[in-house]
């Protein structure tokens, strides 16, 4: 199955629709969102066309068509507006004999990971810097953000297909695929 892997919407309703032209372009049936869905945060200035009602809008007719988890932005209010689960800390997609853990980054990233098993993958958003790294046995994977990107990096997303991971300009330009298979440092395709 082919899935779109997007994090830190924040609210922005410009970057929301980019977003859902990709999965379009993409023919993912399902969406991964990791969280800091419809609020900006004190310590990022406002995103393009900030209107996060407008990003529930976009986003509830496609209730069925997602999985998400809690960003360190996300809090009760967002749920009682969103028809779809918005404040687990984690899920679990199993990749064959391997687990992808996706979570939004804030509680478990590379410096406090989760339990997970030699060859397991953690996803997650949180830094809207994306990477994919292979560090200590354990693929460390982020799409970046949709619309507040840091660290010199750009709006984007990422796809999950298979076992490669596509990080992608919210144009569809690809900036990088890893295959997520095996014990191979980086493994860049």
């Amino acid at each position: 199955m082919k899935l779109l892997v997007a994090s830190d919407i924040h609210g922005s309703a410009y970057y929301c629709r980019k977003l859902l032209e990709a999965r379009e372009r993409e023919g993912t049936p399902r969406m991964l969102l990791l969280g800091d869905i419809l609020y900006h945060g004190p310590r990022n200035d406002l995103p393009k066309d900030y209107a996060p009602k407008d990003v529930i809008a976009m986003l509830n007719p496609l209730k069925d068509e997602l999985y998400c988890v809690r960003g360190n932005c996300e809090a009760e209010v967002d749920q009682m507006v969103l028809e779809f689960p918005v404040l687990a800390d984690y899920c679990l997609i199993p990749l064959g004999s391997r687990m992808i853990f996706c979570t939004h980054g804030h509680i478990f990233n590379e410096n406090h990971l989760p339990p997970m098993k030699k060859g397991d993958i953690l996803l997650h958003g949180h830094t809207h810097v994306p990477r994919t790294d292979y560090v200590d046995g354990h693929w460390i994977l982020n799409p970046g953000s949709v619309s507040i990107p840091k660290g010199g990096s750009v709006q984007g997303y990422a796809t999950l297909e298979d076992d490669v991971f596509t990080l992608k300009e919210m144009d569809g330009t690809v900036i990088r695929s890893v295959q997520l298979t095996g014990d191979v440092a980086g493994a860049a395709i």
